[in-house]
């Protein structure tokens, strides 16, 4: 089975937030919180960045591990996913995630700002896939029927890439063959504790 994995190109970005906007649109999602969100770093200055930031998904997930109540778990294919009926809103999973893709529907202190969210992989939740509870908690479950995450699919420029972990490493092999330099592929190691070697 494959192994579903993010890329964010980070020369192709254009900072258009079409990811976002999809994201926020597809699942419906609370106002307050980003499952998907933009940055800029070195704004205005030379070596300029945009990336495009959620959950990684990553091969050993930091926020499972701290977790006290055990919500999160890993699919088959590589998806961290968890669970909002379990999820008691200590913030442990937001302080250990090295991309900050925790998010919270209300600023406070431990259990009063709500149930955790994030980035599904368009997947849904522990819930039967397509049913009304998984969408209302979680939002479409796009892999269920055989798509791709509509962040990625929505990106112009395809700076941000999901699917395989095996294909879009061979695609951004192939991209930093073109233009014949690496801007790194952003996050990549972290997440997956892996190097894409041109």
């Amino acid at each position: 089975m494959a192994r579903m994995k993010f890329l964010c190109d980070t020369d192709r970005c254009i900072e258009c937030n079409a990811c976002v906007t999809a994201c926020k649109n597809e699942h419906e999602v609370p106002w307050g919180i980003n499952r998907r969100r933009v940055i800029t770093m070195n704004d205005g200055k030379p070596g300029e960045r945009s990336i495009s930031i959620a959950c990684m998904h990553c091969t050993d997930p930091p926020c499972a591990m701290v977790c006290p109540v055990s919500c999160f778990y890993t699919t088959a294919d590589g998806v961290v996913l968890h669970s909002k009926d379990l999820c008691i809103g200590c913030g442990q999973c937001f302080y250990a995630c090295p991309f900050g893709a925790p998010q919270y529907p209300k600023a406070g202190t431990f259990g009063s700002r709500g149930k955790m969210d994030k980035c599904t992989y368009c997947a849904g939740g522990p819930e039967p896939d397509g049913s009304q509870e998984e969408y209302e908690k979680y939002g479409s479950n796009r892999l269920a029927e055989g798509k791709l995450p509509l962040c990625a699919e929505m990106c112009s420029t395809k700076s941000l890439l999901a699917g395989d972990g095996e294909i879009i490493a061979q695609i951004h092999k192939k991209r930093v063959m073109t233009r014949g330099y690496d801007s790194g592929a952003w996050g990549w190691k972290t997440a997956y504790h892996e190097t894409i070697e041109p």
